[in-house]
């Protein structure tokens, strides 16, 4: 255990020092701490020995995942974003189901052995993007605050969308749809789901936002103390609905949404400790993701698999962006921008660990297509991030000129 920690501990303190070097070069982030994980695991040196079972993981990366979506939605621009609502709007209402669409199609034709629901399941899986890995992109003052904050709204609600639908295809891979009906389950999910999800979110958050204004006036918050408020905030945003049948993800960003735009201009001091609390989570994921399940996995990809990831993270997610974009003032070259820039990670990780539990037939396929996907989507979107930024960069300056 001390040695594990040792390394750990060692790790988070050179990276912290170093990061904003990093930064600047293609390879920072999720690319270092994963490659790190699978150095010092078992598949390299071996010093790393974690044992933390799957549903370790999932709490992880569920915690993580909801303190990046709690902060990255309440320091998002709410103004540049009302004036920019259909670009979301179209990636969410159309670019989303043809994701779906196109995800579930060419399962068919790749995974002979896996059912019509797990294939369905399996595109619902790899269809939310990731907050976390996209944080590069959308925290860019380089690129324009339009593709900005869309990217950051489709990610931050996307991954909630998809856990409705999820669930249905489960319910319906494992017989347990009951005598509802597909139709009556599915609209008793999505309901569930986020109206619990949204109205956590609000409550909690105006309760907590008017409470510290109280305390804040009288004096009573404390410097030290001051850290913890909004980490707790977005903590119990998630597991309050979590716990009563709500989306945990909802809940946290439009807490997040909410926070921001009440808390205004004070928002960012109080936001410090919640930002450096969901990097370092995320820095332990993607070490232990690296460690445990890359090096666990590498020798289960077949072909069908590795095709279908790359395909994941082309054609099925920038062909739907490509086509729900059409007819928006945005040229060819921001609309792939934003089609590229649908990273897969802490979602879909999370996901790949609900269907594990399920025992089905094919979630060893499964779970190894989202580990791939995953694995790619870390490599290729964490190195062409600061290169794309920066081309598109240069080219809205020509434009411009």
């Amino acid at each position: 255990m001390y040695e594990n920690l040792a390394i750990l501990a060692v790790f988070i303190f050179l990276y912290s020092i170093f990061c904003g070097g990093l930064e600047r070069t293609p390879i920072n982030g999720a690319v270092v701490f994963t490659a790190f994980g699978v150095i010092m695991g078992p598949l390299g040196l071996g010093w790393l020995q974690l044992d933390l079972g799957a549903e370790m993981l999932r709490i992880l990366a569920e915690l993580t995942l909801a303190l990046l979506l709690f902060s990255d939605a309440a320091n998002a621009n709410l103004d540049v974003l009302k004036q920019n609502i259909r670009l979301p709007k179209r990636l969410l209402l159309v670019g989303l189901p043809i994701t779906l669409g196109i995800g579930f199609g060419l399962g068919l034709l790749l995974f002979d052995t896996l059912t019509v629901f797990e294939i369905a399941i399996l595109a619902t899986m790899l269809a939310p993007t990731d907050a976390a890995l996209g944080k590069a992109v959308v925290t860019n003052k380089a690129v324009p605050e339009n593709i900005r904050e869309s990217l950051n709204f489709e990610s931050g609600l996307n991954d909630g969308i998809c856990v409705p639908i999820l669930f249905v295809f489960l319910a319906l891979a494992t017989s347990t749809g009951g005598e509802e009906g597909t139709h009556i389950l599915a609209l008793k999910l999505v309901a569930e789901e986020l109206g619990i999800g949204a109205l956590v979110g609000i409550i909690l958050t105006i309760s907590a936002v008017w409470l510290m204004k109280q305390c804040n006036e009288r004096g009573w918050i404390t410097e030290t103390w001051k850290q913890l408020p909004i980490v707790v905030l977005a903590v119990s945003c998630f597991a309050v609905a979590q716990a009563i049948g709500g989306s945990g993800f909802i809940a946290a960003f439009v807490g997040g949404l909410l926070f921001g735009a009440l808390a205004k201009e004070r928002k960012h001091k109080f936001l410090l400790a919640a930002e450096g609390t969901g990097d370092t989570l995320a820095l332990l994921t993607w070490v232990i993701f690296g460690a445990i399940v890359v090096g666990h996995s590498i020798d289960s990809v077949s072909w069908e698999i590795a095709l279908y990831a790359v395909l994941s993270l082309t054609v099925i997610r920038m062909l739907p962006v490509f086509f729900a974009l059409g007819g928006l003032n945005l040229r060819t070259d921001e609309k792939l921008f934003m089609g590229w820039f649908g990273p897969r990670g802490l979602a879909s990780i999370v996901f790949a660990v609900i269907v594990l539990n399920e025992n089905l037939p094919g979630g060893d396929i499964i779970s190894m297509t989202v580990v791939s996907t995953v694995v790619l989507s870390i490599i290729f979107h964490g190195i062409s991030a600061n290169f794309l930024v920066d081309k598109l960069s240069k080219r809205i300056q020509i434009r411009l000129k």
